[in-house]
């Protein structure tokens, strides 16, 4: 009887033991729920207003911006600079397409509000108040150009184009665009990753008047 008691109390304080340890281990379970949780939450917190402000990711889809951009590249793109100063002509912006504003477009700026552009055979010349006699536009980006000829006067808006003029659908085609639709500019491109850099497609012109 003795051995069968003793036996019987071992057994009471093992399973004791087991269901302290049990509960511990839920406890921590619930406290790494839980800490994963607040985490999750903090990150929610950090990375939503970052993204709807700030930064957000974007694909170049298609060819229209070769040999600047390629098929594939994933870029990070500055949502905040322009909402306090004007794009500027030569940024590459990521903007709404505004005939499906659920698309989103990459092109660069070529003409500001206020300019008339006029395209000779492909050649660029901006006429404005600062260059009545007109300025032509250095653009060494391009490898592909297209012979258009047309004249554009802007008011409040933009022309862009794509730096692969036959390849680009853009303003020659669907006309200026408004500043509204404009997202930002891409600031880091992160793939690939053999082309990792900062401001990428960056150029500012020089200004030369025509000759």
């Amino acid at each position: 009887m003795n051995f069968f008691s003793e036996n019987s109390s071992a057994e009471n304080e093992v399973n004791a033991e087991a269901a302290a340890f049990k509960e511990k281990r839920t406890q921590k379970k619930g406290e790494s729920w839980a800490d994963l949780l607040k985490f999750a939450v903090i990150a929610l917190i950090i990375v939503v207003p970052i993204r709807m402000f700030i930064a957000k990711p974007f694909v170049v889809s298609g060819s229209s911006m070769v040999p600047t951009f390629e098929n594939g590249d994933y870029l990070i793109v500055d949502q905040l600079t322009y909402k306090f100063e004007d794009p500027a002509r030569g940024d590459v912006v990521i903007f709404r397409y505004p005939n499906d504003r659920t698309k989103f477009y990459i092109k660069r700026i070529i003409g500001l509000p206020g300019d008339t552009i006029k395209s000779e055979d492909g050649k660029v010349i901006i006429y404005n108040k600062h260059y009545p006699d007109g300025l032509f536009l250095d653009e060494p980006y391009l490898e592909n150009i297209s012979l258009d000829n047309f004249t554009v006067t802007l008011r409040e808006k933009y022309f862009v184009m794509g730096d692969n003029r036959p390849q680009s659908s853009d303003s020659r085609e669907w006309g200026p665009l408004e500043e509204s639709y404009i997202i930002g500019r891409p600031v880091l491109r992160l793939h690939p990753v053999q082309n990792i850099n900062f401001f990428p497609g960056e150029y500012h012109f020089i200004d030369s008047p025509q000759q």
